[in-house]
């Protein structure tokens, strides 16, 4: 054997190798922000249980004047000027949670998609490690060329099957009255 075709062994296996474990660690980076991320919206959706929880405060300060009226007493001046502007008061604010939580669902759907694009790249790059570690240094043309063929054909099943799996999207439209559907 050549020491050509040695050098070229050595370089093809050295370069899938380092391609597959550099994209794997990079991928890995990127699964970490996305949990991350989710984390944060988590908080977000804690921060709206709050708003909910403030709206259900805001209710029960006025509850003592519709107890008022229920009593057939009349209310202050002050609580009829809160209880006129309480139903719009509220609406306003559950509409921007209702709104705020269907973010937060388009973006779980989004986010959970972005995984399953991660983790079929890492299998992608695994397969490319896979069959990298099977060129040896001794190979000789006709072995690598057959190999690389062999990597090229999973690789192109592996992205048909992932481009696939990923063909659902998340839309989002605004209806007139503000208010967001998700698809």
């Amino acid at each position: 054997m050549t020491t050509r075709k040695k050098i070229l062994g050595s370089h093809v296996k050295r370069l899938l190798s380092g391609v597959s474990d550099h994209g794997r660690r990079h991928l890995s980076e990127v699964e970490t922000d996305l949990v991350q991320t989710t984390l944060l919206l988590e908080e977000a959706v804690e921060k709206l249980t709050n708003s909910f929880m403030a709206i259900h405060h805001v209710v029960d300060s006025r509850q003592e004047a519709i107890n008022r009226l229920l009593a057939g007493q009349a209310p202050t001046a002050e609580e009829s000027a809160c209880l006129t502007g309480m139903s719009g008061e509220i609406a306003g604010h559950v509409n921007a949670a209702v709104t705020s939580m269907q973010f937060q669902d388009m973006t779980s759907q989004l986010l959970d998609r972005t995984l399953r694009r991660v983790t079929g790249l890492r299998d992608f790059l695994t397969t490319l490690s896979e069959h990298g570690d099977e060129i040896l240094p001794e190979s000789d043309g006709d072995e690598i060329v057959e190999r690389l063929g062999k990597v090229s054909m999973a690789l192109a099943i592996q992205s048909l099957e992932l481009r696939s799996m990923l063909r659902k999207s998340v839309e989002q439209r605004h209806l007139e009255s503000g208010d967001v559907e998700l698809f």
